[in-house]
C-alpha cells in the first residue's frame, strides 16, 4: 500500500467541516501526514449570461475569496494550534473541479471530506461535490457524514 503523506481536506466552514475535522486531524497525526486545507470560493461568472454586470460578479467573488482567507485563518488558529504540518489555500472556481485539480497538482494521497446529505431539489440545484470528487479523483476519498446518527450493531 502506498504511504499516505499528503491529505487534502476541502473545507467550506459549515457545521459539517467543523464536525468532521477531528477525524481528519487524527488521521493526519497518526500517519504523520501533511494536511492541505482547501477552500473554494464558487465562481459565479456564469451569471453574466443573465445580464448581471460582470464587475459586480467579479467584486462579489473577490470578496468571497477574501472572506474565505479570513475564515481559513480563523479555522486553522482554532483547530491547528498544536499541529504545524499543514498548508492552507483559497482558490476560485467550481468546488468539484478545483478539489480534484488541487489533489492532482499537489500529489495528494488521500482526500477526506464531509457529506451534507442533500437530497431532492437541493441536491439538484447544489449538486454533490463529494460524489463528483469520488468519481473523478485519482486517489482514495474518505467521506464522513457528520449528521447521521450512530448505528448500533447487534451481534446475534
Amino acid at each position: 500500500m502506498k504511504a499516505i503523506r499528503r491529505i487534502l481536506f476541502p473545507v467550506d466552514f459549515s457545521e459539517c467541516s467543523e464536525s468532521i475535522f477531528p477525524y481528519v486531524a487524527q488521521i493526519a497525526r497518526k500517519l504523520d501526514s501533511k494536511l492541505h486545507l482547501l477552500f473554494v470560493a464558487r465562481d459565479i461568472s456564469y451569471l453574466a449570461t443573465i445580464n448581471v454586470e460582470s464587475d459586480l460578479l467579479t467584486n462579489t467573488v473577490a470578496r468571497v475569496a477574501r472572506a474565505g482567507e479570513d475564515k481559513m485563518q480563523a479555522f486553522c488558529d482554532k483547530y491547528l494550534s498544536d499541529f504545524a504540518n499543514y498548508e492552507q489555500k483559497v482558490v476560485v472556481g467550481d468546488p468539484r473541479q478545483e478539489i480534484v485539480r488541487f489533489a492532482e497538482e499537489q500529489d495528494v494521497d488521500l482526500i477526506v471530506m464531509g457529506t451534507h446529505g442533500r437530497t431532492g431539489l437541493e441536491r439538484t440545484l447544489m449538486g454533490s461535490v463529494a460524489e463528483h470528487v469520488i468519481k473523478n479523483a485519482a486517489v482514495p476519498v474518505l467521506t464522513v457524514n457528520p449528521f447521521r446518527s450512530k448505528v448500533k450493531y447487534v451481534h446475534t
